[in-house]
């Protein structure tokens, strides 16, 4: 594939992901939107559709946009016998950071004048990045470590689940169904395993806002709580990893057939 071609799928893709993610927690937390108090049922959907949507534009590039994705892929072709490309992963996580960066500006701008209404910091803050509800870095790694396992296992598994039947008909692929089904993935871990840690389960997700809340001039806007961000990078790169990893053993479609 082409890795030009590559970079601008998974960045249109990362750009509207969080564009419309970040934008559904501004829709609830901001003051004076039409959408405040809305709860976090809300921002479950609202990220599902999001990454609907994300998936959906980025076809060309198989729709990581998560670096937790295209690394746990990674692990599980190597792992399965087939080649790494390094330049491909590179410039896929080089797009979802840029593009994670580009949609967290186009929200601020969307709802400019809410965050000039908003008094709180935090509400401000929570918009572009994750945080815990109760702080203790190891438990919010494990949190963050899980809830991206079963992102990333479920992805391998549509892999498996088409090479495991007669796909020539198509009958049996999810083909266009599956950002659908990545999409219910997300609402389903952000309403399983969301509480503690608002599920970031995306190093790009995070850490792409955080920088745009540092550099942008947020009215009364207060810290970018850099001692956190480093959970939602490592946690979902551990879970990751993980879900490639064991995807080899307990989703064995190779075995199968």
């Amino acid at each position: 594939m082409n890795l030009g071609l590559i970079f601008v799928s998974e960045a249109v893709g990362t750009t509207l992901l969080l564009l419309l993610g970040c934008g559904v927690v501004a829709n609830v937390a901001l003051k004076g939107t039409k959408g405040n108090g809305g709860g976090f049922l809300l921002v479950n959907w609202g990220w599902g559709l999001a990454v609907f949507v994300g998936v959906l534009t980025s076809a060309y590039s198989g729709g990581h946009l998560n670096p937790a994705v295209t690394i746990g892929v990674a692990i599980n072709n190597a792992a399965t016998g087939g080649t790494v490309d390094f330049a491909d992963i590179a410039v896929r996580i080089l797009a979802q950071m840029l593009g994670a960066i580009l949609g967290a500006v186009l929200c601020w701008l969307a709802y400019k004048q809410h965050f000039d209404e908003e008094p709180d910091p935090a509400a401000k803050l929570g918009v572009f990045a994750t945080g815990p509800a109760i702080r203790s870095y190891g438990w919010n790694t494990v949190t963050e470590a899980i809830g991206t396992f079963v992102l990333v296992f479920a992805v391998i598994s549509f892999k498996n689940f088409a090479s495991i039947h007669d796909t020539t008909s198509g009958a049996f692929s999810l083909g266009n169904l599956a950002p659908l089904a990545v999409a219910l993935i997300i609402v389903g871990i952000g309403a399983s395993l969301g509480g503690p840690t608002g599920y970031a389960i995306n190093p790009a997700r995070d850490l792409g806002p955080r920088i745009a809340h540092a550099i942008l001039p947020i009215k009364g806007k207060g810290s970018s709580d850099w001692s956190y961000a480093w959970v939602p990078i490592v946690g979902p790169l551990i879970g990751g990893a993980l879900g490639g990893l064991l995807g080899v053993w307990l989703l064995p479609a190779a075995i199968i057939l």
